[in-house]
C-alpha cells in the first residue's frame, strides 16, 4: 500500500464503505461528533421540524414518488406539515392558486423532503495524516474519504488536502467503527459575520465583468464584496441572523462540452451567529430522466451539501458566484421556499419534464420567480427570426425532427429562462436598480423592495482535484458555438444512463405537460410544406392539362 496519506484515506473509506453503509451508522459516543439535526438550522426552518429517514421511508409526508429516488439515502423529511401540492394543476398553476389562497403570504411550513445524505457532522482541522484535529479534544478523530463514483470522472486528491488544510472545515458524514468517514468537506473561513462598507461597481464594471474577472475565477481567492446598503454606512454591518434570499450560478465545466452553459438556483435561509451560511437550503433542479456521473439528484439540499459533496458538489468542478439579497425580514424567502417547494412535489411526480432548452434551472427557477410576482426584466429569444430557419434546416441536416426542435427552442426560450448566467445578471440589475429604489409593484417584489438591507458579491473558486479547472459561464448561444469544437464528433461528452420512471408511479390523472414552443413551429411548418406540395402538385396539373 502507498505510503501516501491521502491514499491511506481513500483505502480506509473503501474497506469501510461496502460493509457499513449497508447498516446503520454507528451510535455517536464522541461528543466532538454531532447528529445531523442537532440544533440549528436547514435554511429557515429549525432542525427539529425534522427527522432523519431514507428514501425507504413508510410514514412520511414526501411523496412516493419523491421518495424513490433517493433510496438507501439520507434524507431530513418533516415532522409535521409540510408544503403541498395540487395533483390536478400545472406546477405553476399551482403556485398561483396557493399564492392567491394565502393573500401572498407563507403558511410556515418546510419542505417535506430534504437532501441531507449523511447522519453526521464533524468540526475541526483536517490533518495530511487523514485525522481531524477538533478543538478542545486531545485525541485526533481518524478520518476517511467516502469512495469516488466509478463513473465520476475525477476525485479529491492531495491538492485537495492541502486546500482545505488551510483552516477549519465542517464535514458531513458518517461515524463508522473507528473512524469518521467524510461525505462533504466545507470551509468554515468562508463564514461572512459582517458586510463591509458598500462598494458599489464602478464605472465600466458590471456584474458580468465580476464573473469573467480572471476567466470565471476558479483558482482565484474566495472573495465578497457588497455592491449596496441601504443605509450607506461606512461601518460593518453586522450579519447574524439575517434572512437571505441567494442566487446561485455556478461557471462552465472545464472538461464537459456540454455545460459551457454553468447551472443557476436560488437558496434561502439565514445567516449564522458566526456570519455561516454553509446551512442555507439550495433548490437544485437538474435532469430526473438520467443518473448523473457525479451522483447529482434534483433535489432541496443544504449549501454544504450542494457546494461540497465529494462526488456531487458544484464546486469540486467549476467556479461558483452568488448574489445575496440581506433581508429585514424573512416573507420574502419563505415564500419562495414554499413556492419552489410546491414545483418539486410536481417535478419529482413528473407532471413536467425536465428541458434543456425550456424548462431547465434557470427556467423553472425564474418561471417560479414571476409566478410570485417578480416582474424580472424579459430579455426575448436571442434569435426567434433564426429559430423559425433552424427548425427545418437541421431537421432535414441532422435527419431528425427532434434536432430541428430543440434548435428552435434554444433560439426562441427567453433567455432569463434558458440561460443561467442571463439569469443571474438580469436578477441581479434588477436588484441594484428597480428595487434597491424601493420600486417594487406587488407581490413577491414589493417585498423585497421593501424588506433589502443590502446586496453581496460572493465568488467561491474550484476546489482544488483531479478535475479541470473550470470558468465563466456563457452568455449566449453564440458564445457557446465559440467556445465547442467546431466538430461535434469531438466534443467531450459524459455518457449518461436512463433512469425509467415506474409505470406504478405514474399518475394518470395529472394535468398534461406544457408543450415547447417548437411544437406549434412544427405544425406551421409541416403546413407550409403540405400547401408547397399542394401548390407544385397543382401546377404540374396545370401544366399537363394545357399541353
Amino acid at each position: 500500500m502507498s505510503s501516501c496519506p491521502f491514499a491511506v484515506m481513500l483505502a480506509a473509506a473503501a474497506l469501510l464503505y461496502t460493509a457499513a453503509m449497508s447498516s446503520p451508522a454507528a451510535t455517536v459516543t464522541d461528543s466532538s461528533v454531532r447528529d445531523a439535526l442537532a440544533p440549528g438550522w436547514l435554511g429557515l426552518y429549525p432542525t427539529d421540524r425534522f427527522r432523519l429517514a431514507t428514501g425507504h421511508c413508510k410514514y412520511c409526508l414526501a411523496s412516493k414518488q419523491a421518495l424513490w429516488y433517493f433510496n438507501d439515502d439520507m434524507l431530513a423529511v418533516a415532522r409535521g406539515e409540510a408544503a403541498g401540492y395540487a395533483p390536478r394543476l400545472r406546477a405553476q398553476d399551482d403556485v398561483k392558486a396557493w399564492l392567491a389562497e394565502g393573500g401572498g403570504k407563507p403558511r410556515d411550513v418546510p419542505p417535506p423532503l430534504l437532501w441531507i445524505g449523511s447522519p453526521h457532522v464533524a468540526e475541526g482541522r483536517l490533518l495530511p495524516d487523514g485525522h481531524l484535529l477538533r478543538a478542545g479534544v486531545a485525541a485526533p478523530l481518524p478520518v476517511a474519504l467516502t469512495p469516488k463514483l466509478s463513473t465520476n470522472r475525477s476525485y479529491a486528491d492531495a491538492s485537495s488536502l492541502a486546500f482545505f488544510a488551510d483552516g477549519e472545515v465542517k464535514a458531513r458524514g458518517a461515524m463508522r467503527e473507528d473512524r469518521f468517514v467524510i461525505r462533504t468537506l466545507w470551509p468554515k473561513r468562508y463564514a461572512m459575520p459582517a458586510a463591509a462598507a458598500s462598494q458599489p461597481l464602478a464605472a465600466g464594471e458590471t456584474l458580468e465583468s465580476l464573473v469573467r474577472a480572471g476567466h470565471g475565477g476558479a483558482r482565484s481567492a474566495y472573495a465578497t464584496r457588497t455592491l449596496w446598503r441601504r443605509d450607506g454606512g461606512t461601518q460593518a454591518l453586522p450579519l447574524a441572523g439575517k434572512p437571505v434570499l441567494a442566487f446561485v450560478l455556478n461557471g462552465a465545466q472545464g472538461d464537459d462540452d456540454e455545460a459551457y452553459g454553468g447551472h443557476f438556483a436560488v437558496a434561502t435561509g439565514r445567516f449564522g451567529m458566526a456570519g455561516e451560511w454553509d446551512d442555507w437550503l439550495v433548490n437544485n433542479f437538474y435532469s430526473l430522466a438520467s443518473v448523473s456521473e457525479k451522483g447529482i439528484i434534483a433535489s432541496m439540499l443544504p449549501m454544504d451539501a450542494y457546494m461540497g459533496d465529494l462526488n456531487s458538489g458544484q464546486a469540486w468542478y467549476r467556479p461558483s458566484y452568488l448574489l445575496v439579497a440581506v433581508l429585514r425580514d424573512q416573507r420574502a424567502p419563505a415564500l419562495y421556499q414554499e413556492a419552489i417547494s410546491r414545483v418539486f412535489n410536481h417535478f419529482y411526480r413528473q407532471d413536467f419534464h425536465y428541458r434543456h432548452a425550456s424548462a431547465n434551472c434557470a427556467g423553472i427557477s425564474v418561471a417560479t420567480l414571476r409566478t410570485l410576482g417578480w416582474d424580472i426584466p424579459r430579455l426575448g429569444g436571442e434569435s426567434p427570426l433564426k429559430a423559425a430557419v433552424a427548425l427545418p434546416y437541421m431537421a432535414l441536416k441532422e435527419a431528425s425532427l427532434a434536432s430541428g426542435q430543440s434548435a428552435y427552442d434554444y433560439l426562441k426560450t427567453e433567455r432569463t429562462e434558458l440561460l443561467p448566467f442571463a439569469a443571474f445578471n438580469t436578477i441581479g440589475e434588477d436588484l441594484l436598480g428597480r428595487l434597491a429604489a424601493g420600486v417594487g409593484k406587488v407581490g413577491l417584489e414589493a417585498q423585497l423592495a421593501a424588506d433589502l438591507e443590502a446586496l453581496l458579491f460572493v465568488r467561491m473558486p474550484q476546489f482544488p482535484s483531479s478535475r479541470a479547472f473550470g470558468s465563466d459561464p456563457v452568455l449566449s448561444l453564440r458564445e457557446y458555438q465559440q467556445r465547442a469544437p467546431a466538430n461535434r464528433a469531438d466534443w467531450r461528452i459524459v455518457p449518461l444512463a436512463a433512469r425509467p420512471f415506474p409505470a406504478s408511479l405514474q399518475d394518470a390523472g395529472a394535468p398534461k405537460e406544457p408543450r415547447p414552443p417548437s411544437a406549434m413551429a412544427t405544425w406551421i411548418w409541416a403546413g407550409v410544406a403540405i400547401a408547397s406540395a399542394a401548390a407544385g402538385l397543382a401546377g404540374l396539373v396545370a401544366r399537363v392539362v394545357n399541353r
